[in-house]
């Protein structure tokens, strides 16, 4: 079984950034690539970044790019989510995931592993 645990997030206002993070634990072996997904009020689960195995290759949705950055340290089991330039949009519960392969996925269903979620807002 993996665990996984977001932290970074909270409020911020229009044009600041947080940083998330992602920490996996129990069973992570083999290669997997990790997302971030985002799901506001009233509205369904949508992709925002997912990252390969080794890091060469990323993601965006085109709501992020240029602002979101993910990155990933295999040694400490740990992805991140740098949100720069953050609008009022970007308020969501952001969930990080993880997908055994050595790929990239922007489909939640090749996911097997999700985290409790954390909260981001940003005021206007």
């Amino acid at each position: 079984q993996v665990q996984l645990v977001e932290s970074g997030g909270g409020l911020v206002q229009a044009g600041g950034s947080l940083r998330l993070s992602c920490a996996a634990s129990g069973r992570t072996f083999s290669y997997y690539a990790m997302g971030w997904f985002r799901q506001a009020p009233g509205k369904e689960r949508e992709f925002v970044a997912t990252i390969s195995w080794s890091g060469s290759s990323t993601d965006y949705a085109d709501s992020v790019k240029g602002r979101f950055t993910i990155s990933r340290d295999n040694a400490k089991n740990t992805v991140y989510l740098q949100m720069n330039n953050l609008k009022p949009v970007d308020t969501a519960v952001y969930y990080c995931a993880l997908a055994y392969g050595s790929s990239w996925y922007r489909d939640s269903g090749m996911y097997h592993y999700w985290g409790q979620g954390t909260q981001v807002t940003v005021s206007s």
